[in-house]
């Protein structure tokens, strides 16, 4: 798959919304368009209009570090969006255009156990599609509408897909429009680090064609790698709790990539103590489950091992 007109949206998105004034240069009351020009940005940069409206143009295949950070600086990106861009430019090398798509593999045991020993925080694993492919009793417990939701197939919740493909998002999330918009900056990060990833892809025309707020907020071209913050929930049991949530990465050695998000609320306030009824009622669910499970794979005695 090209990914030259996601280069060429990200970097124009990005000079869109710089003005002369912004970066030292000189203002002109004529100007037909919003932000800088193209030679603007490449006087900025230190190379000639005609390479910075190739590079604008998606050809970054063989452009080197050096002179992508040139451009970086230009545009006044960020880091994530500097990380965006080197990922662009990688994905474009004639070398990796056949490279392998990252692998779907599951949590280990190890993981899920670590998971399962996180009591007062709800927790997470997801992969870069935002799937949800491990959870503990108390994160479940606090996305139960997602879970819960017609959004989830073959047993697994997807953030994205629940954020914009049912409606009743926008009542659990308080601030749904900025969850939005940071949802779809993940997976645009995602995708500058994998344009090759065939389910990916499907994800993201099933959410453009499904969804206008989706498509929208796709077409900002904003960049987010980094998920911490802040998150206010309207839960169906406890109200409304707020939530700070930070995330690491998961190290899986095969090709694939997963991220451990942790949420808690602050010690000593009411959310903590709605947090930790919340737990109290999970926990029980979840021994209930693992006996269930338990006694469906333990065998029945023969009728000569059964006791009268």
């Amino acid at each position: 798959m090209d990914n030259r007109d996601d280069i060429k949206g990200f970097l124009s998105s990005r000079r869109a919304k710089l003005t002369p004034d912004v970066v030292g240069l000189p203002t002109s009351a004529r100007r037909r368009v919003p932000g800088l020009r193209r030679e603007e940005v490449a006087v900025l940069a230190g190379v000639s209009t005609e390479w910075y409206t190739r590079l604008e143009k998606g050809h970054v295949g063989e452009v080197s570090a050096d002179v992508l950070d040139a451009v970086v600086e230009a545009l006044r990106l960020d880091d994530d969006e500097r990380t965006y861009l080197h990922d662009l430019a990688r994905a474009a090398k004639p070398a990796r255009r056949k490279a392998v798509r990252r692998r779907d593999v599951p949590i280990t045991p190890q993981v899920q156990w670590m998971l399962d020993s996180i009591t007062m925080s709800g927790a997470f694993v997801r992969n870069g599609r935002l799937d949800v492919i491990g959870s503990n009793a108390l994160g479940r417990a606090l996305h139960a509408p997602m879970f819960d939701s017609p959004t989830t197939v073959d047993g697994t919740a997807n953030f994205a897909r629940y954020h914009f493909l049912d409606e009743s998002s926008k009542d659990f999330f308080v601030d749904w429009e900025s969850g939005a918009a940071a949802t779809v900056a993940l997976l645009r990060a995602e995708a500058g680090r994998e344009p090759y990833d065939k389910t990916l892809r499907e994800l993201i025309g099933e959410l453009s064609t499904a969804s206008e707020d989706f498509a929208a907020y796709w077409a900002s071209h904003d960049i987010r790698i980094r998920h911490e913050g802040t998150k206010r929930l309207q839960h169906p049991e406890i109200g409304e709790i707020e939530l700070t949530y930070q995330s690491v990465d998961l190290p899986t050695g095969k090709r694939a990539w997963h991220d451990l998000s942790i949420y808690t609320a602050e010690p000593g306030s009411s959310h903590e103590e709605n947090l930790k009824l919340l737990a109290s009622w999970a926990a029980p669910c979840a021994k209930t489950e693992e006996a269930s499970a338990d006694e469906s794979t333990t065998p029945t005695p023969r009728a000569d091992e059964q006791r009268p």
